[in-house]
């Protein structure tokens, strides 16, 4: 016994999970024939801090979505790639309108729940895996708060330049973020403050989810201002254009490929 989690499909397994117990199909009965309810993600910062928050909102149906999500989705046009589909939910909506969209995510187990809700396209892999598949998209779509994809100035520019590589002439970014500054707890102050002692963005957060028995390997995801988000984009084939912050902590940024 280390206390460590074993490396597992974390999200995988816990979407099917919160599938499971939205519509009573999946493989983990328990006791009386009943799943765990809420299905809960758990989310370890590097610092020891440790949040929860059920995870049934990944499946959300548009009734149940914030305002920004639907903002986000009257802006789709074109082929589109939905980065990071989680279970669906986005990809289904954008199906029922008529809108060719691929689902892209690094979970297999996440695409499983996908594929059994409907979603028809579906590819396993990072961004920079899917440019050698050869498609080309006219909207990539960042929602969930995955503009932190990012991770951070190390990897903007390579993340930046594989969605350019994915990109057809005029192509747009459509990304969910959140303003990490308004905050006054400590706990999240004190750690914006270490990150820029250690060279990084006040909001780049070294996280892991655990969900069970299981663990992810540790990785950066990004939370950032607007500003820095536009020190970002400086120098890459994107420019940010327009930013909508009405529901300011959160906002919705638009990148067009430069030349557009």
């Amino acid at each position: 016994m280390t206390g460590e989690p074993r490396i597992g499909d974390v999200f995988g397994e816990m979407i099917r999970d919160a599938y499971a117990v939205a519509t009573g199909i999946g493989p983990r009965p328990l006791v009386g024939g009943r799943y765990p309810r809420p299905v809960i993600e758990i989310i370890e910062r590097d610092d020891g801090l440790i949040n929860g928050a059920p995870s049934a909102h990944y499946l959300d149906p548009p009734s149940e979505w914030l305002p920004y999500d639907h903002r986000a989705v009257d802006r789709v046009r074109g082929r589109t790639l939905d980065i990071g589909v989680g279970g669906g939910r986005i990809a289904l909506h954008l199906q029922d309108r008529g809108v060719d969209v691929t689902g892209l995510d690094t979970s297999a187990g996440a695409l499983r729940v996908c594929r059994h809700r409907g979603v028809r396209d579906l590819v396993h892999g990072t961004v920079d895996e899917h440019v050698a598949d050869g498609r080309r998209y006219d909207t990539f779509l960042l929602l969930g708060n995955n503009l932190g994809l990012i991770e951070g100035r190390d990897r903007a520019p390579g993340f930046l330049a594989a969605l350019a590589a994915l990109a057809r002439p005029g192509a747009q970014v459509i990304a969910h973020g959140t303003d990490p500054y308004g905050t006054r707890d400590p706990l999240h102050t004190g750690y914006h403050e270490l990150n820029r002692q250690r060279g990084r963005l006040g909001g780049q957060l070294r996280l892991r989810l655990r969900y069970r028995e299981l663990g992810t390997e540790w990785f950066d995801y990004l939370v950032c201002s607007v500003d820095e988000l536009a020190e970002l984009v400086q120098g890459s084939p994107w420019r940010l254009v327009d930013v909508d912050d009405r529901d300011a902590p959160y906002y919705l940024a638009t990148l067009k490929l430069a030349g557009a």
